[in-house]
């Protein structure tokens, strides 16, 4: 499998996983870091298998939003 870079971010309910090499929005979310990290990769794979493997193609990450 490829591999993929993956964002974890806390929030207030808990943690926010996805990655910016893939095409298409896929998240995962827990409330730890570890299963946020587990549920976007499980999405990962998933989409993979849903999509095939030239589905997920390395992206330019999005531009960072200013912070008001």
């Amino acid at each position: 499998m490829q591999r993929f870079k993956i964002i974890v971010e806390k929030h207030r309910d808990g943690y926010v996983a996805y990655s910016s090499g893939v095409r298409g929005v896929i998240i995962g979310e827990g409330d730890t870091y570890e299963a946020a990290l587990a549920d976007v990769k499980s999405a990962i794979r998933f989409h993979v298998e849903s999509f095939g493997a030239e589905a997920p193609q390395n992206q330019p990450p999005a531009p960072k939003a200013g912070v008001k």
